[in-house]
């Protein structure tokens, strides 16, 4: 069985900076809090119901079920979160609090393995009848992805074997055998989750299932269609009005040429078909999500690293449809993208994954997190008029100011889970060495030529360019460091032990092959200055204006600097930028400063002569900590003059 070659967990540890201070914050608020919410002790914020329903299940407490049909999964990603805060920082309060909350969960399982609160307690009489809508399946992908998580961290099977014997009740129902279920959920996850199952447990079988659920989905005759028929429903409902292309089932998986569907469902599917394509040594597979990498990273990738351009349906649309103000751009939906990207990533060693992965992580998913770690955005627009969004939008998910908690809570605690793993994103182990991928203060162990090797990176990035990198192993060992230079970054420098050496990266990654002794010291300088970004003009909404990022930071303009109707500045194409780190902004943060011109109120609504400007000056903050001043107007793309 071929294994991922990210670093294990307790192999990584930051130690200062941007990546060091989000991690804390997670280990430290964000899993406390959302414990507290996921137990209804959040004053203020919607309940959650979740520690309840497993209690009720489990014959703890008497009560009814509370929420949607897939609720458990916010508890299960939880989990996941918190067993990842055991492997880097073993705490043994939280240890006998996920002992106790396993403990209800085993009690709550049923004789035959199913697990789901929902259809326990509500209705146990319409199991697997629902695939298209209620999430059975997703539901117990992510209570596995938990068991690994727990397993991995503790080296307990408690929760292990748990999901063990729900994922055997999933076999034993889900095939082309006769008595078997020929269908798949109508929301992917539980793919991606049974090939981290059989990595962990060693079971072939898992990884049988999984490649059934992706090659299953979309084949004639159409499960999920004859399904709804029989249960008499029509298609389209509101979610599904591109019907079966919706749920990625109207054609085979492999037949796909562009992304379609709800945004989540298509990435989670994705990273699932680039597991399977290593495991089994699938070429065509492995085709298949190169080509639909390609399609979003050239037609349907937001400039923050979002995707999912239409709120109804919180799916992808058609190529270059990427309205700034309508942008869903789903928090789970850009997990999903570093999921997919992390994969290809170790699938072949090219800076466009990690450049990606980068984007989204500085993005669009810190944007749905608060600085504090006590408030979330599902939705993450890169343009709003909180009075406009309000009346626009009936969904309840679009939101002008992140809130404590959801109904639909899916985004917050995969948020806590993808910090609290992150150290599987910053290196892979190579089978010549260590390749580097995102660049934060921190220390990190591995093996080369059969020795322990230590690195100890010292950086402000992104803050700051350069990036200092000890090499210490345990004696004199020959190994390949493989650097990534981003494809932004142009006039990058290098050095080992003050001597500078050629930089010629190869698909983005420089190779220094050299023989190691302790105390040798890399520098790299990655040069990040301003730039004004420009769309391509087939993206006609936002034709005539310009973006500005630094080194992987997109920024954007606020209210709270400008005051409101930001659709009146306009930054002059020759106008300077002056780049100020702000100590007491945000954190820290850097920002970027110039003169501008704002259009002023006219007293006509339509008016034949020019409308009168004023020069102005402009702030532009990291897009990633908007909305933390209150609420108000925000753009990222500016009309340029």
């Amino acid at each position: 069985m071929n294994y991922p070659s990210a670093l294990p967990l307790g192999h990584v540890r930051f130690t200062g900076g941007y990546l060091a201070e989000r991690t804390r914050l997670v280990r430290e608020v964000v899993i406390p809090y959302q414990w507290d919410a996921l137990n209804d002790r959040v004053p203020g914020a919607e309940p959650s119901g979740c520690v309840h329903n497993f209690q009720v299940a489990a014959g703890e407490k008497p009560g009814k079920f509370y929420g949607l049909f897939w609720q458990d999964s916010d508890l299960a990603k939880w989990l996941e979160a918190a067993s990842y805060r055991l492997a880097t920082h073993p705490d043994p309060k939280l240890e006998a609090e996920i002992d106790r909350l396993i403990a209800t969960l085993a009690k709550a399982q049923g004789p035959d393995g199913y697990l789901n609160t929902y259809f326990q307690l509500v209705e146990p009489q319409s199991r697997w009848a629902n695939l298209r809508d209620c999430h059975e399946l997703y539901v117990a992908g992510h209570m596995i992805e938990a068991g690994v998580a727990h397993f991995r961290a503790t080296g307990k099977r408690t929760l292990l074997d748990v999901v063990c014997k729900l994922a055997d009740l999933i076999d034993r129902t889900f095939g082309l055998q006769p008595g078997q279920i020929p269908g798949y959920c109508g929301h992917e996850e539980i793919e991606l989750a049974l090939v981290k199952l059989a990595r962990a447990t060693g079971e072939a079988r898992y990884l049988k299932l999984a490649s059934y659920f992706i090659d299953q989905r979309g084949q004639e005759p159409n499960y999920l269609q004859a399904e709804t028929e029989r249960r008499g429903d029509k298609l389209p409902w509101h979610m599904y009005h591109d019907g079966l292309a919706t749920l990625q089932a109207a054609q085979p998986v492999r037949e796909l040429k562009e992304p379609v569907g709800h945004a989540v469902r298509q990435m989670y599917l994705l990273a699932a078909m680039a597991d399977l394509a290593v495991e089994n040594k699938d070429a065509t597979l492995l085709q298949s999500c190169r080509t639909l990498w390609e399609s979003i990273v050239r037609r349907h990738l937001y400039l923050t690293g979002g995707v999912g351009s239409e709120p109804y349906g919180e799916k992808f649309t058609e190529p270059f449809d990427l309205p700034p103000d309508r942008a869903y751009a789903e928090t789970c939906a850009a997990i999903g993208v570093i999921f997919f990207a992390r994969r290809l990533l170790e699938i072949e060693l090219h800076g466009a994954y990690a450049d990606v992965m980068e984007r989204a992580l500085y993005n669009n998913v810190q944007s749905g997190m608060s600085v504090d770690g006590t408030k979330f955005f599902y939705v993450n627009p890169l343009e709003l008029i909180p009075a406009v969004a309000k009346r626009r939008y009936e969904c309840h998910l679009v939101k002008t100011q992140r809130v404590g908690w959801f109904g639909c809570a899916c985004c917050p605690p995969n948020v806590a889970r993808l910090f609290a793993s992150l150290g599987e994103y910053v290196a892979s182990q190579r089978p010549d060495g260590l390749a580097l991928h995102l660049y934060a203060a921190s220390e990190l162990r591995f093996t080369a030529s059969g020795r322990d090797v230590r690195l100890a990176v010292t950086t402000d990035y992104p803050w700051d360019d350069k990036v200092a990198i000890a090499v210490n192993p345990t004696a004199p060992t020959e190994f390949t460091l493989h650097l990534r230079v981003p494809g932004r970054c142009r006039g990058a420098t290098l050095t080992v032990n003050g001597q500078s050496q050629p930089l010629a990266p190869v698909n983005g990654y420089a190779a220094l092959r050299r023989t190691w002794q302790a105390g040798d010291r890399v520098e790299l300088v990655l040069p990040m200055p301003v730039e004004r970004v420009h769309a391509d003009p087939r993206v006609a909404t936002v034709a005539g204006c310009t973006a500005l990022q630094r080194g992987p930071v997109v920024y954007c303009v606020e209210e709270a600097d400008h005051g409101p109707n930001l659709a009146a500045l306009t930054l002059p194409r020759t106008a300077p930028l002056t780049v100020r780190r702000d100590p007491a902004l945000l954190g820290g943060c850097v920002v970027i400063e110039t003169t501008g011109t704002r259009q002023r109120p006219s007293a006509d609504l339509y008016s034949t002569t020019a409308i009168a400007t004023e020069a102005t000056p402009l702030r532009a903050i990291p897009y990633g900590l908007w909305a933390n001043r209150g609420e108000g107007e925000m753009r990222v793309w500016i009309r340029e003059s």
